[in-house]
């Protein structure tokens, strides 16, 4: 069985895409539909014919594109079951622990809510692929629009015991943002000061920060790091519940 192969590239503003292609079968899936044009034009630069969408919650930024791949292709829209009404051309609804295949890949799937009530994250083990939208992203997670603190808590530890090596794909290139917010909840954290040097420098040099890995978000990511003690001696909260604390640090992304 030969090994996946990914397509990368940017969507309007700040999105990222990506083509997700199981060489032995010939299938490709496009990890949500941000913006068709680019969509289309990384397909063609492949070769690649796209015959799944892997939708991961309802926003129009990452669903905007679903309607126009069925119509070009007829690929199978798939998306989450607790967001189904608001998926444009949904086929198959999933929900949390339920696999399918890719070609001979299986792909499980995580519901996250916390962002959108229904969101889900697509989860391949035997490739160490994660798929997180707009759950967890570079030293960030998404704003809580739909869900309360504790919610998306629990939902990024459901991302937290997967395996280190994980390659973690998120939904936008915030990572710049994300990394100046993180050192003011986490400062002595030498891990991520290194981090953040290394991203300046590649953002000034127009590189993409995707992917990442689980292992280095445990490490540096103050929405994964609500337990540790240097974190809630800085925020003065070393009695509170992690779900307290996950909420204070979310909180103070939102007014950064």
């Amino acid at each position: 069985m030969n090994a996946l192969e990914l397509e990368i590239f940017t969507c309007r503003s700040d999105n990222y895409g990506v083509l997700l292609h199981d060489p032995d079968s010939g299938l490709t899936a496009s990890i949500d539909a941000p913006e068709l044009e680019p969509i289309l034009a990384a397909a063609d630069r492949r070769g690649w014919t796209i015959s799944h969408v892997f939708t991961t919650h309802h926003h129009g930024d990452h669903v905007e594109a679903n309607l126009a791949l069925k119509e070009k292709f007829g690929c199978e829209v798939i998306g989450p079951l607790n967001e189904a009404i608001a998926i444009p051309g949904l086929d198959r609804a999933v929900m949390d622990d339920d696999i399918f295949e890719f070609g001979a890949h299986a792909v499980h799937v995580i519901e996250t809510p916390g962002h959108t009530a229904g969101h889900v994250c697509y989860h391949l083990p035997d490739s160490k692929l994660l798929f997180s939208a707009d759950t967890l992203f570079a030293l960030g997670c998404g704003r809580l629009f739909e869900r309360p603190a504790a919610d998306m808590w629990r939902s990024l530890q459901k991302l937290a015991v997967l395996p280190d090596e994980t390659a973690v794909y998120f939904g936008h290139e915030y990572t710049l943002s994300n990394a100046r917010f993180a050192l003011t909840i986490d400062p002595d954290n030498q891990r991520l000061k290194d981090r953040a040097k290394d991203i300046e420098a590649m953002r000034a040099e127009g590189r993409f920060t995707i992917p990442t890995t689980i292992g280095l978000e445990k490490e540096t990511n103050p929405f994964l790091r609500a337990a540790d003690p240097a974190i809630r001696r800085h925020l003065l909260m070393e009695t509170r519940t992690n779900e307290e604390v996950f909420a204070e640090i979310r909180k103070r992304k939102d007014n950064f």
